[in-house]
């Protein structure tokens, strides 16, 4: 009976590939992958433009906590560079290594003395009260309990908006776990008098990047011996759960026993023609941003060593840029980055820090100018500026995010549906690359009436 499964998966990401790699990898033929784009790698996906210069869709790195994903990493790009990371961020016109709230000392001395008396303040609360009043009812009130005022002011708050462009009242603190280095006084209070650098922090302290192709060349080398289950330019239109039939838009239908879908959760439910209304209204609720990627390619050698850098001041659009030629030097035109360097770049967008595409590039380079990242006379050594737009970048962990999953997620389940992947699942906190490929194979495994 397993054998005979009719597996049906939406989208050719890393979920979506994880489970038809599963798939195949288990022996299990009966099943076909449908994808909108034109290529696999969904918001993974990398992009060669006219001039020679490969772009990523954001700042990816690889690092991983699986030992399948590893295997699977090693397989599909088995030339892989190894980097350490070097991370900084630009602020009241200095650099201050990463994490901001390790490395205070870098800052000038006024506002290091205020990051240094917030942290005091918040350390004299808990010492006076024993406990706090409660859990933090947002990611703003967490914030403000764990770092202080001065580091809150200087990087937490306009970091955070600039990078989730939703008000930190908005997000809820589940999340957090791995993502946010929690200081500790003791260590940065050390750090500031040895004049010591506290760098190491995190998981992607050391990372790896595919020597050629951009991140995307991982799931197009994974995607290409499953090039006869893979229907590239297909978008479902319409689901009826009751009837386990996907439609096309071209006007084809599919029947399945089990779906795998990895499409955005709110937009999944709006094409499910038989599910409830209450629970399309529930999945609407869930909020994300959305990002600007603007990648300039420049005759230039990229003297800074730099991985990637933060820009928390109001000085530039972006939230991060990310020396894409320190990578891999296949990231410019023949290799040769003796010539060549290239800036991308990330501008994240909502409803409440809208952003005007028709001005994104021009006030990309104006904040690139004004950074120190380039200098007015780059601009004439500019041979290549590359432009995208994903509408769904990072699902926001709000306060009433779980509750919502709770509800929609095990309808879906019910009805042999089982949604995945970083908006499939609408969770940030398991979005990364390797965590999307594992809940694929997960569900291919469950699919299978493995777990």
């Amino acid at each position: 009976m397993t054998a005979d499964k009719r597996i049906v998966i939406i989208g050719a990401g890393p979920a979506g590939l994880g489970a038809a790699h599963r798939l195949r990898e288990r022996g299990h033929e009966n099943f076909i992958v449908y994808e909108r784009r034109a290529k696999a790698g969904g918001l993974s996906s990398s992009f060669t433009d006219g001039e020679g210069f490969t772009w990523d869709l954001g700042g990816h790195v690889v690092f991983s906590q699986f030992e399948y994903f590893d295997r699977f990493f090693r397989r599909f790009a088995p030339d892989a560079l190894k980097h350490d990371r070097e991370s900084w961020i630009r602020i009241l016109g200095g650099w201050v290594p990463y994490p901001f709230q390790n490395n205070i000392r870098h800052l000038p001395r006024e506002a290091m003395l205020e990051c240094l008396l917030g942290l005091v303040d918040v350390y004299a609360v808990r010492a006076n009260s024993g406990a706090t009043s409660g859990p933090p009812a947002h990611f703003g009130e967490w914030m403000e309990r764990t770092f202080g005022a001065g580091i809150c002011k200087y990087f937490m708050r306009p970091d955070n908006f600039k990078r989730w462009a939703v008000p930190a009242e908005r997000m809820g603190v589940d999340w957090i776990a791995e993502r946010v280095s929690v200081p500790d006084l003791r260590r940065i209070v050390e750090n500031v008098i040895v004049e010591r650098d506290d760098v190491s922090w995190g998981p992607n302290n050391r990372f790896r990047f595919p020597l050629r192709g951009g991140t995307g060349s991982i799931f197009e080398n994974c995607a290409a011996p499953l090039r006869d289950k893979i229907r590239y330019g297909e978008n479902v239109a319409r689901i009826s759960a009751v009837d386990r039939r996907v439609f096309l838009e071209g006007g084809a239908s599919d029947t399945y026993d089990t779906l795998i879908s990895t499409a955005p959760l709110d937009l999944f439910y709006e094409s499910i023609a038989d599910a409830p209304d209450a629970l399309k209204r529930r999945a609407g609720r869930l909020e994300h941003n959305s990002l600007h990627v603007v990648g300039v390619g420049l005759r230039k050698k990229q003297a800074s060593t730099m991985c990637w850098m933060y820009f928390p001041e109001d000085t530039s659009p972006f939230y991060r840029v990310t020396n894409f030629s320190n990578y891999s030097p296949n990231n410019v035109p023949g290799g040769d980055t003796e010539t060549y360097s290239s800036l991308m770049c990330e501008v994240s967008d909502s409803l409440f820090k809208p952003v005007d595409p028709a001005s994104v590039l021009e006030r990309t380079i104006q904040g690139l100018l004004a950074t120190g990242m380039m200098r007015e006379a780059d601009r004439d050594r500019i041979v290549s500026v590359w432009t995208a737009y994903e509408p769904y970048s990072y699902p926001i962990p709000t306060p009433g995010r779980d509750a919502i999953l709770g509800d929609v997620l095990p309808w879906l389940e019910s009805r042999s549906i089982l949604s995945r992947g970083r908006f499939g699942q609408w969770r940030y906190e398991l979005g990364n690359m390797d965590h999307s490929t594992m809940a694929g194979v997960e569900a291919a495994d469950k699919a299978l009436g493995e777990n």
